[in-house]
């Protein structure tokens, strides 16, 4: 489906007059709004924290009711397969965050306690190792694995070598430059390029892999936990 549609289906369910009152409602240049209608592609993880009505399916495929059904809802997590022995928790509540504008996975404000303008909500999960925060997947590079508008709940690790479980799933923080990080989901593993790099794979055979080097990471946290809602 054509993604400008896509965003003319949101604007008219929200009602908004102009495309300026829903560039404002998504917390985004008017400019921007319109390069995502030209290029044909959109940043599904801002539309799925902002409009918290849409469909994740019907967002990224253009098939299917565009309205979430409250209905029946069930949420499934999936645990990864435990590596580490830290404790169980019979509860507890997870910030579930906006990354976009930040360099590591769990925001703090000056350097202490959680920017609390990035957390979109707070999940509570059951019978689960301590996590740090939650994230939205986007994309399909993990696809079917992981679909895009999965939560993904994870643990924040030290960014050294001997901290990784290769082979496991990871939320990377790859630095782009030296204020800004690109948020991706990957098996990591050991790269044939040495041990200063590390190879990022995607569970869809279509991505390629890519070794990037340690010293580019800026923040890696283990995934526990995948929560997907079938309506």
């Amino acid at each position: 489906m054509d993604k400008s549609l896509i965003l003319k289906e949101i604007k008219k369910y929200y009602n908004f007059k102009t495309d300026g009152e829903f560039a404002d409602f998504l917390g985004i240049k008017q400019n921007t709004l319109s390069n995502w209608a030209s290029r044909n592609s959109i940043d599904y993880d801002r539309i799925i924290s902002k409009c918290e009505n849409i469909d994740a399916n019907w967002l990224l495929t253009g098939k299917g009711e565009m309205l979430k059904s409250n209905k029946d809802s069930i949420a499934e997590p999936v645990e990864s397969y435990r590596k580490t022995k830290d404790p169980i928790y019979e509860i507890q509540r997870v910030p579930l965050f906006n990354l976009e504008a930040t360099m590591g996975l769990v925001p703090l404000v000056d350097g202490d306690g959680v920017d609390e303008e990035k957390v979109i909500d707070y999940i509570t999960i059951p019978s689960m190792p301590s996590c740090d925060g939650a994230i939205y997947a986007s994309g399909d590079s993990m696809y079917p694995l992981l679909k895009s508008g999965d939560m993904i709940a994870y643990k924040r690790i030290a960014v050294e070598r001997a901290q990784i479980f290769f082979g496991e799933m990871y939320v990377v923080a790859v630095k782009l430059d030296e204020s800004s990080t690109m948020k991706t989901i990957k098996f990591v593993h050991q790269s044939e390029l040495g041990d200063e790099y590390v190879k990022l794979v995607s569970h869809n055979q279509h991505h390629a892999p890519k070794d990037v080097k340690l010293s580019q990471i800026a923040a890696i946290g283990l995934v526990r936990a995948s929560i997907r809602l079938h309506n």
